[in-house]
């Protein structure tokens, strides 16, 4: 048995085709009573299987974690916290866990665009607002501004998850604000799929750095912006307070979420009230 947030829990095994039989019969039967269309396999970080347990392989901690990744791989339709070695697999893989605090936002970008450098096509952030599991909990303070920003900056990824309802979290000002999210992003639900469907072709990341798609234009350092595929720019507010900051245009003519027509490569200061997420759609792709 191994301590897990909710308690204890088991360790399984999947070099054991024993383990592997019982648990495939688990999600099986889920699959044929309730209609579950897939899971989300959380869990089989390296850390646990460091601990000195004794497996039916003699395998490092890397391949066991690998190893229920590859398990998972059976499951078509299925959100991975681990995904230790699969680069370039039809997985949709979400971030480690992100505390309710602005340094934490800030980090979801920069991991967003790791991983998808990494070979990770499909990466979901961490929950709206953070997921660790005190961050929402009774008497703990939220942010509402963090939340609002949290959730504006997923609208425009290729997930996006709530842990908290934003009824029970936030006024009815900022619960306003959620929802314009949510109606920005099926603003752009056709191009997410289009987009999708050619990275399962190419492999390339759905969230892409500006390095990644100008490279040698010096944006090496540029952590706080993403691409969704090659024309739609999102340029998140980070920062407590923030009611404006600068975006760097890369080459090319772009139509900013305000209908103003800006051309790069170039850097802007643009204001950003709560209600806004600057976003910009290359001129060439106007249907968007």
């Amino acid at each position: 048995a191994v301590r897990w947030w909710n308690g204890k829990s088991a360790l399984l095994d999947f070099t054991h085709p024993f383990a592997c039989k019982w648990f495939s019969g688990e999600c099986d039967r889920l699959i044929s009573k309730y209609g579950a269309d897939g899971f989300k396999f959380d869990a089989g970080h390296l850390i646990f299987y460091t601990r000195g347990y004794r497996a039916h392989k003699d395998v490092s901690s890397g391949l066991q974690a690998r190893a229920y990744g590859e398990f998972c791989l059976k499951y078509p339709v299925c959100e991975f916290r681990n995904a230790y070695g699969l680069a370039g697999q039809p997985i949709v893989e979400r971030l480690n866990d992100k505390g309710h605090n602005w340094d934490d936002l800030g980090k979801c970008v920069t991991d967003l665009l790791a991983a998808g450098l990494l070979g990770y096509s499909f990466v979901c952030p961490d929950m709206i607002g953070g997921g660790l599991l005190g961050s929402f909990m009774d008497g703990v303070k939220i942010d509402e501004e963090l939340f609002v920003r949290s959730c504006q900056m997923q609208a425009l990824c290729g997930m996006m998850q709530f842990s908290a309802s934003p009824w029970r979290v936030l006024s009815s000002e900022n619960q306003e604000l959620v929802r314009q999210s949510v109606r920005l992003r099926q603003k752009f639900a056709p191009y997410f799929v289009d987009t999708a469907k050619a990275c399962a072709q190419t492999g390339e990341p759905f969230l892409r750095a500006l390095e990644y798609s100008y490279p040698k234009c010096g944006y090496v350092g540029i952590r706080d912006e993403f691409l969704v595929g090659e024309n739609l720019l999102v340029a998140p507010v980070l920062e407590k307070g923030a009611v404006s900051r600068e975006v760097t245009i890369p080459p090319g003519k772009w139509r900013m979420d305000d209908e103003k027509v800006v051309e790069g490569p170039s850097r802007i200061t643009v204001e950003t009230p709560l209600a806004r997420l600057p976003y910009m759609v290359k001129a060439a792709a106007d249907s968007l």
